[in-house]
């Protein structure tokens, strides 16, 4: 329930005016700095995630300081070796997948097949889009260095002027060093302001505060950590699932897909690519199409049963996170205020907000001892 309203004093609207005057001027402030906390911020959410296997490596190495760098290089290291079995996988693919779309233009078997399941103006339009000249460059393009430029100057065409040049590359590796730094400062002092912040506090605040701090590092575990560990599992689990019914670029889309799972549900939306490469691959091996339409839902709704009946509950708990619909609104509010800063932030901020709403606005009621009350 809602505290008991106030009358609206002068003083009260002049205190409210002056908060909200505050919180509008903070907004612009990070928009306008932006750009110098993004680095930062990437770093925070990096030693938020990271913290964990710190502390677990420091049960063995005791020095904090040899506990970050043997972690650093325990992530590092795998990330590299990811990368180095998944990107070739994922070139081949993009490869293979130029070779399909040429023969989805040139040649007549498949335009047999594909009039047995399509109308003909569906089927000349996406002959038309297969045919265009940028989509089958970008498909031709056999390294990964190539494809990733050619991507990023389809999403990113102003940006990518900007950062093309020799100046724009020093900038950019000036950039990741930066947030490196950060990464390994935040990380060495994690254990410190965790613990040490909360004897700055006035006595008389410190206790309404620390409870405060507590829901949303609750809140933020949740939404950040176990969703991103729940997110990494389903993107790992789709892309072997979809290697396995032999999908093209199977790989690509599952570790997308499991971005998407960043924000619960959104994975659905996976479903339009993966029957739209269902139908190319059904098409290019003459394969059965329901078969094969068959299979990429039967990946999804196996993966969907894992996740809600294990992973969910063994990595989040009984305990809910954000709603789904709340995430998003987040998202697209913080990223249209300040842009990818505001990306960064808006899980970290909803989750104050949230952690604020519940201990401030609507507090829990007292419990019902079941005394009863002397009379007389």
């Amino acid at each position: 329930m809602f505290p008991e309203s106030k009358p609206y004093t002068l003083d009260r609207v002049v205190r409210i005016s002056i908060t909200l005057g505050f919180l509008c001027g903070l907004v612009w402030l990070l928009g306008y700095l932006s750009d110098v906390l993004i680095p930062f911020a990437a770093a925070f959410l990096l030693a938020y995630l990271m913290n964990p296997i710190v502390v677990l490596v420091q049960k063995k190495v005791p020095n904090r300081a040899g506990a970050v760098f043997i972690s650093l290089f325990a992530v590092f290291a795998a990330a590299v070796v990811l990368a180095w079995l998944v990107i070739p996988m994922i070139v081949n693919e993009i490869v293979h997948m130029g070779r399909v779309l040429s023969e989805v233009v040139t040649s007549s078997e498949v335009a047999e097949r594909a009039l047995e399941h399509l109308p003909p103006d569906l089927w000349q339009a996406i002959k038309d889009y297969a045919g265009q000249k940028d989509v089958q460059a970008f498909f031709k393009t056999e390294n990964f260095r190539q494809i990733a430029e050619a991507l990023a100057r389809k999403v990113l065409p102003g940006v990518w002027g900007i950062i093309s040049g020799t100046a724009g590359f020093i900038t950019g590796l000036v950039g990741l060093t930066v947030v490196g730094l950060y990464l390994v400062f935040l990380l060495m002092d994690y254990q410190k302001m965790s613990q040490g912040w909360k004897d700055l506090l006035p006595v008389a605040y410190r206790e309404g505060i620390t409870g405060f701090v507590s829901d949303f590092d609750s809140a933020m575990n949740r939404y950040f950590r176990a969703q991103a560990l729940v997110a990494s599992i389903v993107g790992v689990l789709f892309a072997l699932g979809f290697l396995l019914i032999g999908l093209p670029m199977g790989i690509l889309l599952g570790l997308f897909i499991g971005l998407l799972n960043m924000v619960p549900y959104l994975q659905i939306i996976g479903l339009i690519p993966a029957f739209l490469l269902a139908f190319v691959h059904a098409l290019e091996t003459g394969s059965n199409l329901w078969m094969v339409m068959g299979l990429t839902g039967l990946v999804f709704v196996v993966i969907q049963i894992i996740q809600d009946t294990l992973l969910v509950p063994r990595i989040m708990g009984r305990v809910t996170g954000l709603s789904p619909a709340i995430i998003l609104l987040s998202l697209s509010i913080w990223g249209k205020l300040l842009g990818v800063f505001g990306l960064l932030i808006a899980l970290p901020l909803t989750c104050l907000l949230l952690a604020y709403y519940r201990r401030f606005v609507v507090p829990a009621e007292p419990e019902d001892t079941g005394s009863v009350p002397e009379e007389g």
